[in-house]
């Protein structure tokens, strides 16, 4: 209890940080930023942002701002255009507008498997050393016929499937 009462405190002197009314997500208007360094972001979930895309207008687009303080009807298709690329970044059609990072992802996903596949049979060929002498098809057999010789686990193992008097496979 006693935390809490501290901390309400300290936030109303604005100790530790100013509240201000900001987008979900991000912090209060920046005021005195540089101007390239804004805190313009906005999204197909949130598309009003906190300040306008353009925020240092030249003369033209400030003679344009003061013309829409008038009357709507007198402004050409061009001027409400550029009014609305001074206030957004793009359009919802932009926004939505599908991109060809698709492919690029594709290619270097690809690129990057045919590159393993590559280091994986030169590790093969160069790095690897050979097959040892237990893993031949010749000594399999050995060791499978000694198995069969030795009777080895003849209730339920490889002996008890063996014919020994047709020397071949039960069925």
């Amino acid at each position: 209890m006693f935390f809490r009462t501290a901390w309400s405190l300290v936030l109303r002197k604005g100790g530790l940080g100013i509240r201000g009314i900001h987008s979900p997500g991000d912090t209060a208007p920046s005021k005195g930023k540089m101007p390239p360094y804004t805190n313009y972001h906005a999204q197909r979930s949130y598309p009003m942002p906190d300040e306008p895309f353009c925020t240092e207008l030249n003369a033209e687009q400030q003679a344009l701002k003061e013309k829409e303080k008038g009357s709507w009807t007198q402004l050409s298709h061009a001027e409400k255009v550029a009014l609305y690329r001074l206030q957004f970044h793009e359009t919802f059609a932009e926004m939505n507008h599908r991109s060809n990072e698709w492919k690029t992802v594709m290619g270097c996903v690809f690129f990057f498997c045919g590159f393993t596949a590559l280091l994986i049979w030169w590790q093969r060929v160069y790095v690897f050393p050979k097959k040892p002498l237990t893993l031949t098809d010749e000594w399999k057999s050995q060791q499978l016929q000694r198995i069969l010789d030795m009777k080895g686990n003849p209730v339920q193992g490889l002996a008890s499937q063996w014919d020994y008097e047709k020397k071949e496979w039960k069925k």
